[in-house]
């Protein structure tokens, strides 16, 4: 190889490293930037909102009205738990507030702090679901084996569309760990 070739592999090699580290930062700020162009635009309502049972009375409860709310889960792929919600779904009256519990199980030898992401589907329902108490306010740690009942306590807004008769609640758990996140992505 001549010394012209060997100093332009070199400079691709170097483009293509600085390439891979910034689309590899991007993609860890991607969480913040998207919640901080939410929060700008005024749109950040994912997973609905967070309320006093109190405020919610005004409009009293629908007893007319029933609306299946479905509760789902997922883990992320570097989350060792087992997670589900101990109901598949409830008919509810808009208005009135319902607990519903998630059953969670840490699988590993050591502790690990886990953290739920909220999402409702379809999103046009998002701003009428609120939440009065939710685990997803906090993150959840559980010790090697340890299980845990995790508590949500919601209403639906009594001026939910009738066209929505279903609503989804599905979160995302995710391993807090940033170090262990990296180390799973390099490892791909």
């Amino acid at each position: 190889m001549t010394g012209a070739t060997k100093k332009s592999n070199r400079r691709l090699v170097l483009w293509l490293t600085g390439f891979v580290a910034a689309m590899f930062g991007f993609g860890f700020a991607m969480v913040p930037l998207y919640s901080l162009v939410c929060n700008v635009v005024g749109i950040n309502k994912a997973g609905g909102s967070r309320v006093l049972e109190k405020q919610l009375t005004r409009l009293g409860v629908d007893e007319e009205r029933t609306v299946r709310v479905e509760f789902d889960a997922t883990l992320n792929a570097a989350l060792d738990w087992d997670v589900k919600p101990r109901t598949a779904h409830l008919d509810v009256h808009p208005g009135k507030p319902y607990d519903v519990y998630y059953s969670a199980r840490n699988n590993t030898d050591h502790e690990v702090v886990a953290q739920a992401i909220p999402g409702i589907t379809p999103w046009q329902a998002t701003e009428y679901f609120n939440k009065i108490a939710c685990f997803c306010f906090n993150q959840q740690k559980l010790a090697p084996g340890e299980s845990a009942d995790l508590k949500l306590r919601f209403v639906l807004s009594p001026e939910l569309p009738p066209k929505y008769s279903t609503v989804t609640l599905s979160y995302t758990f995710m391993d807090t760990n940033r170090n262990k996140l990296k180390h799973a992505a390099s490892a791909r």
